[in-house]
């Protein structure tokens, strides 16, 4: 195939170096692996790090980083904006996108949610410019903001409906990254033939079971971490860990201890409530950037994977923390049911608990606890699992043909 020019649109990008998920950096790196060229669309994040440290003039900011060409727009997001504050930076850097998006020379136009609104800049691109548009869902939208209660508004549900329908519509190509996703995408009227399911993966490179290790101060060597990574929000439930928490140190259990690494709008109200309670076994870390990330998930004995008990959920999300536990070979304990609390009871690589039950929550800690031969052996399987279905570089390598392909039909 020829080389071909993506322009690649990802609002909360950001390169190893920043605290978030890196998917998007890792297809870039792949594309360009294979000889084509990437611009790379962005904002600003409190957490992500696009690599650029020059000045912004005019609100933008553009460099090469690691083979990427990376267009920064100066517009700061941060996880603990309020929706209204969210909705405002959606907004205007859609905007600042679509002038890329009407005078950039490229072959292929790439959107990656979130936001949904990035779908308006794939919507130019393929009908002004008559570019194949590729649109890749991380999460159904307004699907889930409804069901959290976030969004409740009729008129912002229908126009976001209206631009859902829209941007799966006119994509020549969809990408979801769970099941519930695809099936989600397939129930707007999109055909099968047009959607493929390339979930999040795991960076062996990053995430290596073997390396420096390091613990949060206060915690012994042979005492139990079980490690939460990613945002303190509304979605993620974290409430549910300061219940188990607090069962555990009804029991005595001064021998475990959960790690909670991140930020979030819920954040404040989690410490508040440990001091209150003197959850002294809750330990909160501030964001660290991947490649010093794996030093703490080498020393935890297992990861949590938590989320807010909403239908939504079940099957409609692919967290990047799951993947990277397992990359490590971290047994996961899982707080809610479907696709991921079906592969982890099969696989036989952690705990899967039901949502909002404390006991059942703090008695699979303990389990895990007193039984650290069987943990091990978990995250062997844990490990094996990411090998041989998560790997990184093979989903980049289907990945890349299905965005590439969408020249065929574009």
């Amino acid at each position: 195939m020829a080389a071909m020019r993506i322009l690649y649109i990802h609002q909360h990008f950001t390169t190893p170096r920043g605290a978030t998920g890196i998917r998007s950096y890792q297809m870039a790196r792949h594309l360009i692996a294979r000889g084509h060229s990437v611009t790379m669309m962005c904002g600003r994040g409190a957490q992500g790090r696009s690599g650029l440290d020059g000045p912004f003039r005019n609100g933008m900011r553009r460099g090469e980083v690691d083979g990427i060409d990376v267009i920064e727009i100066d517009l700061a997001y941060s996880n603990q904006d309020n929706f209204a504050r969210r909705s405002l930076t959606f907004l205007r850097f859609m905007l600042r996108t679509l002038s890329i998006v009407l005078f950039e020379q490229y072959d292929i136009l790439f959107a990656t949610t979130t936001p949904l609104t990035v779908g308006v800049s794939g919507l130019f691109g393929r009908w002004l410019r008559r570019k194949p548009f590729v649109f890749e869902v991380r999460d159904l939208w307004p699907e889930l903001p409804r069901a959290m209660g976030v969004i409740r508004n009729r008129f912002v549900l229908a126009t976001l409906g209206s631009l859902e329908w829209a941007s799966y519509r006119s994509a020549d190509r969809l990408i979801g990254l769970s099941p519930g996703i695809v099936s989600g995408i397939e129930r707007r009227g999109v055909s099968p033939r047009r959607i493929a399911l390339v979930p999040n993966g795991c960076d062996f490179d990053i995430f290596p079971s073997d390396g420096p290790k390091w613990s949060p101060h206060g915690v012994k060597e042979r005492d139990l971490v079980a490690l939460f990574t990613g945002t303190h929000g509304l979605a993620n439930g974290l409430s549910s860990v300061l219940d188990a928490a607090a069962k555990l140190r009804e029991r005595g259990r001064s021998d475990i201890h959960i790690v909670l690494v991140g930020d979030g709008m819920m954040k404040p109200t989690l410490r508040e409530r440990a001091t209150r309670e003197r959850l002294d076994n809750v330990i909160f870390l501030d964001p660290v950037p991947k490649t010093e990330l794996s030093a703490l998930v080498r020393r935890a004995d297992i990861g949590l994977q938590i989320l807010a008990n909403i239908p939504a959920f079940y099957y409609g999300t692919s967290p990047n923390k799951f993947f990277d536990y397992i990359a490590a070979g971290l047994p996961v304990l899982n707080n809610y049911p479907g696709w991921l609390a079906e592969m982890i009871v099969g696989e036989q690589c952690g705990y899967a608990v039901p949502p909002n039950d404390p006991e059942a929550f703090c008695n699979a800690l303990c389990h895990a606890a007193d039984h650290s031969n069987l943990l091990a052996e978990m995250g062997r399987r844990a490990q094996a699992l990411a090998r041989a279905r998560f790997d990184r570089r093979l989903l980049a390598d289907q990945w890349a043909e299905w965005v590439l392909g969408a020249t065929e039909i574009g």
